[in-house]
């Protein structure tokens, strides 16, 4: 069980690896939105290169890049969320890696807990 506590600027949370401050002001610790949207990318990132080595593929490096769309009518929400994977591959098709996509979607617990409450889309790029 993680405790949270409160702070005069939010919350922290200590964690095995290190304290976590939670804000509102980004100078003073992690914003809650992307706290939000670094766990869907490092889930999905995680899951996506589990697939890749699956298939065999050989890749240099994963990049993935979040292009994030928040509603400032309805308490500034998540609204839309557009994830671009690079996978920096030699032997990579286009075709298979969009399979990977598929089935990253598919298997990331991130992703599946939050599709209903925005749109996420992806795509993948070969480098």
């Amino acid at each position: 069980m993680l405790t949270y506590y409160m702070t005069e600027y939010g919350f922290q949370v200590d964690t095995e690896y290190r304290d976590l401050p939670v804000s509102g002001q980004g100078e003073l610790g992690y914003r809650p939105y992307e706290l939000m949207i670094s766990s869907i990318v490092g889930c999905s990132g995680l899951t996506l290169r589990k697939i890749l080595e699956k298939m065999r593929f050989t890749f240099i490096d994963i990049h993935v890049s979040a292009d994030i769309v928040r509603n400032p009518s309805v308490a500034n929400r998540i609204q839309e969320l557009h994830l671009i994977y690079t996978v920096i591959s030699s032997n990579a098709t286009e075709e298979k890696l969009k399979k990977a996509l598929e089935l990253m979607n598919k298997n990331c617990g991130m992703i599946q807990s939050v599709k209903d409450s925005m749109t996420i889309t992806e795509s993948i790029i070969k480098a």
